[in-house]
């Protein structure tokens, strides 16, 4: 398996705490969900997103919720990773308000699209990853010459990739599960068109935020610059 370790950062900027927050929070609200025990299914239903209910015109409130649930311990690390190697990039180049407001609304956008994927669903839908696919898509467009760094587990060997191919590969999967995915209720237990509405939006919103904040600067020492 093939696994991001790393990127590169950007030079400057400003300091990226809410996205280290975000990763302390969904953490600490995880090790919550393990202690209730039982009970957890529970909670997970109650503040996870379920579609029907929505469009029932009930639990708004979960739209934001579920955004910091996570379904096991590999959901979690993968989108906490996942959240680490992408978003601090972001907020150094908008800033940790504008980045907030980004994350939020991306989280959002993303849960609207699975709903309407999806609208008879009782399934909560839990998990950060249609807000990180925001963050993705919006890196693709302003840093889309940055290295990731990745590691292949069985030969632990690493190696680097241009983002714009690593991101666009992982939008395809995204996308032809997503498209495998129409006409099951249930999108076998994973949000596809959460994280397809989730990226398309990054990217919009990555357009705005180069337009808004000038040419982004890639430079060859492995780091890349902002403003």
């Amino acid at each position: 398996m093939i696994f991001p370790i790393g990127d590169d950062n950007i030079i400057g900027g400003h300091k990226p705490l809410v996205s280290y927050s975000l990763i302390l929070i969904n953490i600490f609200i995880f090790v919550y969900e393990l202690r209730l025990g039982l009970s957890a299914e529970s909670f997970i239903t109650h503040y996870g997103m379920i579609p029907a209910e929505i469009w029932a015109g009930k639990e708004y409130y979960t739209i934001l919720s579920s955004m910091f649930l996570h379904a096991g311990w590999m959901h979690l690390i993968g989108n906490m990773l996942f959240l680490w190697i992408f978003a601090d990039n972001i907020e150094a180049v908008i800033g940790s308000a504008r980045f907030s407001l980004f994350y939020f609304i991306g989280g959002t956008v993303a849960a609207l699209i699975h709903m309407l994927a999806d609208p008879l669903s009782m399934i909560p839908s839990v998990g950060a990853s249609g807000a990180i696919s925001a963050v993705m898509g919006a890196y693709l467009i302003l840093f889309p010459r940055s290295r990731v760094k990745l590691v292949f587990i069985i030969f632990f060997t690493r190696f680097q990739l241009p983002a714009t191919l690593f991101l666009g590969f992982w939008f395809l999967q995204q996308l032809s599960s997503g498209m495998g995915s129409i006409g099951q209720q249930g999108m076998g237990g994973i949000a596809w068109w959460a994280h397809i509405g989730g990226f398309v939006y990054g990217i919009l919103a990555g357009y705005i935020i180069k337009r808004a904040y000038g040419h982004l600067y890639y430079y060859g020492d492995g780091n890349a610059r902002g403003f």
